[in-house]
């Protein structure tokens, strides 16, 4: 795929771990070609050194999840000679990316400040904890922090249970993809105006942002959104974890439509006959007797079974372990894994393909470089 839609865009990225290497390798899927710089006397990217599987000195399976496809260069920012280097590189960039804490930015000259008298297009993206702009700017901050602090775990699990968090790193995925979005914003206004600008996404507030209509109802109701069992739907009913005969699925009655249908396919007509469920409300109110009495329906069939009965007419989905989930036939089917060459595997790596299709087609990225593969390329 040579003519992808950002070929020929070219961005810097001091980037560490998860969030920031995660949004730019979006930014690489999508054609942009994406240079890692890495300071070689701290061992580059510390997601090098993250076990516990590794592919030889300075790489691991974890560093490969998050770098795909990108280029790494070699450089100490904070040298008069690696400074040098850097500002020739973003005399040529579209952008410069980076996840430091809040307060480093403007320490190491990767702001629009900085960089607008040698580009003036140049587009300065920021991730960190808290801010740039902020009374923690100088704070360390991870996803597991955010999800304590916006709220996050008292609204997951199950009512009695101590707080929970998400089983992935969710904020560092989403402020990744905020990163990703707003840059391609600023560089868009670039191209209309001539001229950069710093943008900025943090973690809390990425958080904060996405307790979405949870944030509205008790900002203008004082309403508080709490656990409710079995996962289910804070308003609508039943939309939930259900028991089948073998395992768990997920039911989702988002409407009366769905619901209605649900009692047919699933001969369950006689609940529809019970004042307790006669609409979204009712079944809100009585959701205990609700889950019983639709558990009772669906241990009648296996979970597979269900999915014949219900898929593509009723939303459902069966609840599947990683290894289940990984090696399931739809993911084959959609193309959702990736083989990539690597000198230290054995045999090929398996990874994620692309999240996204290009003209039908998922972009192939090879493997993630090596601790300073590309410096001399870039740099003479």
């Amino acid at each position: 795929m040579s003519e992808l839609p950002l070929k020929g865009v070219r961005i810097l990225s001091v980037e560490q771990y998860g969030a920031g290497p995660y949004g730019t390798m979006l930014l690489a899927d999508l054609g942009a070609e994406v240079i890692k710089i890495e300071d070689a006397a701290r061992g580059g990217d510390v997601s090098r050194s993250v076990g516990p599987y590794f592919l030889g000195e300075g790489d691991s399976e974890f560093f490969q999840t998050f770098s795909r496809g990108k280029k790494s260069v070699a450089l100490d920012l904070k040298s008069m000679e690696g400074r040098r280097s850097f500002e020739k590189l973003a005399m040529s960039s579209d952008a410069v990316a980076n996840n430091l804490r809040g307060d480093q930015p403007e320490k190491l000259g990767l702001t629009y400040e900085a960089l607008s008298s040698l580009n003036p297009r140049i587009v300065c993206a920021h991730l960190s904890a808290y801010g740039r702009k902020s009374e923690r700017a100088d704070w360390p901050g991870y996803d597991y922090l955010m999800q304590a602090e916006a709220g996050f775990m008292s609204m997951t699990g199950e009512p009695e249970s101590p707080p929970v968090r998400f089983g992935l790193s969710m904020v560092d995925f989403h402020t990744g993809s905020h990163m990703a979005t707003a840059l391609l914003g600023g560089i868009i206004g670039a191209m209309r105006t001539g001229r950069g600008c710093d943008v900025d996404v943090c973690l809390f507030d990425t958080a904060l942002h996405q307790l979405s209509y949870p944030a509205t109802w008790y900002l203008n109701r004082g309403h508080v959104t709490g656990r409710l069992p079995r996962g289910s739907h804070p308003s609508i009913t039943p939309s939930q974890l259900v028991k089948t005969a073998d395992g768990w699925g997920m039911l989702m009655c988002q409407t009366e439509k769905f619901w209605r249908l649900w009692l047919d396919i699933a001969d369950a007509r006689h609940l529809g006959e019970d004042e307790r469920f006669a609409d979204i409300p009712s079944r809100r109110k009585n959701l205990a007797a609700l889950s019983e009495a639709v558990d009772a329906v669906m241990r009648k069939d296996t979970t597979s079974g269900w999915m014949k009965r219900l898929g593509g007419q009723i939303p459902f989905a069966p609840v599947l372990g990683v290894a289940e989930a990984l090696d399931s036939a739809y993911v084959a089917h959609v193309e959702m894994t990736d083989e990539v060459e690597h000198p230290q595997a054995a045999g090929a790596l398996r990874l994620l393909a692309s999240p996204f299709r290009v003209d039908g087609k998922r972009p192939q990225l090879p493997r993630a470089p090596k601790l300073g593969e590309h410096s001399d390329e870039l740099l003479q």
